[in-house]
């Protein structure tokens, strides 16, 4: 996956596409090369998720300081 395609997908988006990975992984039938495949896009959609998780943690954690701060100055 390029970082232009990893920039591009919300969380939202590459959690539903590992959910897929993961139940036609899960479902078997496919052929080795395939199931590496899939292997290795939902490596990169897990990564996406956890990259765009611990954004929105930053993000929380930045705003909660903020506030802490404002309360301390009596804001």
């Amino acid at each position: 996956m390029t970082g232009k395609t990893e920039e591009t997908l919300g969380y939202e988006q590459a959690r539903d596409e590992l959910v897929e990975v993961v139940r036609r992984l899960e479902a078997g039938g496919t052929s080795l090369e395939e199931s590496l495949a899939l292997w290795e896009r939902g490596e990169e959609l897990a990564k996406v998720c956890r990259r765009r998780l611990e954004g929105a943690r930053a993000r929380l954690d930045a705003a909660l300081a903020e506030e802490e701060e404002g309360e301390g100055r009596g804001d």
